[in-house]
């Protein structure tokens, strides 16, 4: 099966352009498809049972993967949360809405107000919308999400590591808060108070389905987990073989079989869109509290496959059924896809994703073209095209090969590693483990041309259609 690619983006902004939906009778179920996006946070690539887990089982999530789209090649965009995270929603790349690396409560720009998000464009077109979780692009006035088109939403504006008792943390992080969908906050103040996230997570979501059965609705699902610190809610503890990481996994699976209860309690199961990732590799230095690339190279804050390359199962109105597809499809895709599927019109901006339904439907690649990758910073770390991906030079973190930490504590990454201009061919070193470059000298040198127009702006991007 062939394989894609990576590309680029723009800086104007603009609306959504609505497009029209008919009229329904009252209280009839809308014919437009929902949408569910579930994003669990440092979720490795092989953390599911259907990717390999050991330790742990994922029987809600599993289940969806036989009946959908399981995308064996899905990336995001950057391999850290906040960055992850815009583009995730805007279907642009992360500098091209000024989000670097990931927000603190007191660093870091936010995602700014004229960034069009999948919550804009579809509620301009007549959805309810909501945002349960971890949002982490923005604690100011004017960058939450309801001010990013989100009608409802309750959860936590940051990482959950970022409180006061962080163990690795030199900083003094204030107290972390989690605001209801009244607009109160109450305190995060313990593991027993992180232990309750998932379940309150599952609770607004399921409860935001059945108060729209009527209506065509786009639910968007961060959750925090299973970002360090690891808490799950007491009937969980202990539920696994693989101790606290694995207990966190199966809650989170159980949230996913609430969720789609919840729709088939409405009868919306076959309506309804629902697309499962994560935003970037696992946090390795975490060790027995981290998930696992399933083999492939270095984890989060690498652009190496094991920080980019994430789980993505797809299900529902558009998808295949029961596929494993090797296609690559990348995490800017979602907004034109998911545009593309419920009728909606995309935004008025360019944008650096493609409509990707091919993909989805019939695992179809769609056109050749190159996605580039940054780290928090302004040079292309990475570019693919294809099976090839070529690292340009620059320096990343990595344990050496020694076993990440215990109980919650990190060990510490060495700094001073750095690659040379080197070449991957994917589609038979998916590791990474074998730099082709000096038999491919024409590639190298194309793909190095692409990266440098990109750092300059002058690679176009995708324009609305």
């Amino acid at each position: 099966m062939g394989r894609g690619v990576w590309l680029l983006c723009t800086l104007l902004a603009g609306g959504c352009a609505a497009s029209r939906s008919a009229d329904l009778p009252a209280h009839a179920p809308s014919p437009r498809p929902n949408v569910v996006l579930i994003v669990f946070d440092d979720l490795g690539y092989g953390d599911l049972g259907c990717t390999g887990a050991v330790g742990w089982t994922t029987p809600n999530i599993d289940a969806l993967a036989r009946d959908g789209v399981r995308l064996t090649d899905f990336s995001v965009a950057e391999p850290v949360c906040s960055a992850s995270r815009a583009s995730i929603l805007t279907g642009r790349y992360a500098r091209r809405v000024g989000v670097r690396g990931a927000i603190g409560p007191t660093s870091g720009a936010p995602m700014p107000s004229e960034a069009v998000t999948i919550a804009e464009c579809l509620r301009s077109d007549g959805y309810a919308t909501a945002c349960f979780g971890k949002w982490h692009l923005g604690h100011q006035d004017g960058h939450r999400p309801n001010d990013q088109g989100f009608d409802r939403w309750a959860g936590i504006l940051f990482s959950n590591d970022m409180w006061p008792l962080h163990p690795d943390s030199p900083k003094a992080w204030p107290p972390l808060e989690w605001w209801n969908s009244d607009g109160t906050q109450s305190p995060i103040a313990s593991l027993d108070d992180q232990a309750t996230m998932t379940r309150r997570v599952t609770d607004a979501a399921t409860t935001f389905i059945k108060d729209h059965q009527h209506d065509p609705f786009f639910l968007y699902v961060p959750h925090p987990m299973p970002h360090v610190p690891l808490a799950c809610s007491e009937p969980f503890r202990g539920s696994s073989a693989q101790g606290a990481y694995g207990d966190v996994i199966q809650e989170l699976d159980w949230s996913v079989g609430q969720i789609m209860g919840a729709l088939d309690a409405i009868g919306a199961r076959d309506r309804t869109l629902v697309v499962i990732t994560s935003d970037n590799g696992p946090w390795l230095s975490y060790g027995t509290h981290a998930g696992t690339t399933g083999g492939l190279r270095e984890g989060k804050g690498t652009t190496f496959e094991g920080g980019i390359r994430v789980p993505c199962i797809a299900h529902g109105p558009g998808v295949a059924r029961g596929v494993d597809c090797d296609v690559p499809m990348w995490s800017i895709d979602l907004l034109p896809t998911i545009c593309a599927i419920t009728g909606t019109a995309l935004p008025t901006q360019p944008l650096d994703g493609r409509n990707e339904q091919g993909v989805l439907a019939g695992c179809t690649e769609g056109a050749r073209r190159c996605v580039f990758t940054w780290y928090d910073s302004t040079q292309v770390e990475a570019v693919r095209e294809g099976r090839w991906k070529l690292h340009l030079p620059h320096t990343y973190r990595s344990l050496e090969g020694r076993p990440g930490g215990q109980g919650g504590v990190p060990a510490r990454y060495s700094y001073a590693h750095r690659t040379g201009l080197e070449l991957y061919d994917l589609g038979e070193d998916p590791g990474e483990s074998r730099n082709v470059a000096a038999d491919h000298p024409g590639i190298v040198a194309r793909l190095e041309d692409a990266a440098l127009k990109a750092e300059r702006n002058e690679t176009a991007p995708t324009e609305p259609r």
